[in-house]
């Protein structure tokens, strides 16, 4: 099956589609040291274009930088891509696969909760975008968030995590005052 690309409201991110799972969560990877956990994100970070990776279960997104356009990138790296996978070359290497949207014994009973309802409802949404957002850490009735792939430096992220994530929390957590990018 061929891979697939498709736009992400991040105009500098595009969102190229895999025809099977590669993970069950999400892993970012933004420089070319953090690349080595990944076969195919160190080919990818072989071109100076490339300011990070996204690998999702069933997708990749790639960020470039301002200086390139996608309509030049787009098809040769969906090729790339394509081959890495076609050869059956590894796309994670040595991952262990507990994050921190991962359910931690020692998390207070409202973490569970915010972890539990980003994993069901919030983060689905966003990686149909190419996007991720996770938990980093609840401070002062601030619900302070990770946001990953796509959602990073996109315009609309704002909008998003506003008007979207932060109405959800407080509608079912009155007790968190505000929700923060970071």
């Amino acid at each position: 099956m061929a891979i697939t690309f498709e736009p992400t409201p991040n105009p500098a991110t595009l969102k190229f589609n895999l025809p099977f799972e590669v993970t069950k969560t999400s892993i970012e990877i933004k420089t070319a040291l953090e690349a080595e956990r990944s076969p195919l994100a160190s080919k990818i970070f072989g071109f100076p274009w490339t300011q990070s990776v996204m690998i999702g279960p069933n997708y990749i997104t790639v960020t470039k930088q301002d200086w390139v356009e996608w309509k030049v990138l787009s098809n040769p790296l969906a090729g790339l891509i394509q081959e890495h996978l076609d050869r059956n070359e590894p796309v994670l290497v040595d991952l262990v696969e507990l994050t921190d949207e991962d359910a931690n014994p020692n998390d207070s009973d409202l973490v569970k909760s915010i972890k539990s309802l980003l994993n069901r409802e919030i983060r689905p949404v966003v990686a149909l975008d190419g996007g991720d957002i996770t938990f980093s850490k609840i401070e002062d009735n601030v619900l302070y968030l990770h946001m990953k792939g796509a959602c990073a430096g996109c315009p609309s992220s704002q909008a998003t995590l506003k008007d979207g994530v932060e109405v959800r929390v407080k509608e079912l957590f009155p007790q968190i005052k505000e929700v923060v990018a970071i």
